[in-house]
């Protein structure tokens, strides 16, 4: 897999170095920490999730786009809580990955300007919206939280849709982001 992306992002015009293991980039060079790192949730010793908290420690933190082959909405979740750009599963398309990147070189190249409210300007949610959207945030699945709140899958799939759309987030990262940003993820 590192070595296929390796190629592929090379062709796409990127400067790529790789690493077997957290350990591995630990240990390289801090100059060399520099640009994006693609990190896999599971590695041979310390998880993804582990390296990310410890880089958080650095006075400048990397921007990271995570990928895994499972599908673990409360991994996701920690991730992108803990600032993770993206969250791609496996298999991914080529592009899906390519506009993950760029959203994260866009990131860190305005690391040290002010974040602006994501959140879209004048949105208001309701009080099942906002319910909803904590249980999402909190990694809970549509069926848990319909579960909680007495109401049927199809109708928290459907909130989950209205909230998509008033936030325009087109992926769940983008919906966690805006959580943030109105401060439900807290």
């Amino acid at each position: 897999m590192r070595s296929a992306l390796k190629r592929l992002l090379s062709s796409a015009g990127y400067e790529v170095q790789t690493y077997a293991s957290a350990g591995e980039f630990l240990v390289s060079e801090p100059e060399a920490w520099r640009g994006c790192l693609l990190l896999d949730l599971e590695l041979g010793g310390p998880s993804g999730l582990d390296l990310q908290q410890a880089l958080r420690r650095q006075p400048r933190a990397m921007p990271v786009v995570f990928m895994s082959g499972y599908s673990d909405v409360p991994r996701t979740v920690q991730a992108m809580k803990a600032g993770a750009v993206d969250f791609l599963v496996k298999p991914f398309e080529r592009q899906a990955l390519l506009d993950a990147l760029d959203t994260a070189f866009s990131t860190d190249a305005h690391a040290d300007a002010p974040l602006p409210n994501e959140a879209a300007p004048g949105v208001s949610l309701g009080e099942r919206e906002r319910t909803v959207l904590k249980g999402i945030v909190a990694g809970r699945r549509n069926k848990q939280i319909a579960a909680e709140l007495g109401l049927s899958e199809r109708t928290i799939k459907s909130c989950r849709a209205q909230l998509m759309r008033k936030f325009s987030a087109g992926s769940f990262a983008e919906l966690l982001r805006h959580a943030e940003a109105v401060s439900l993820a807290a």
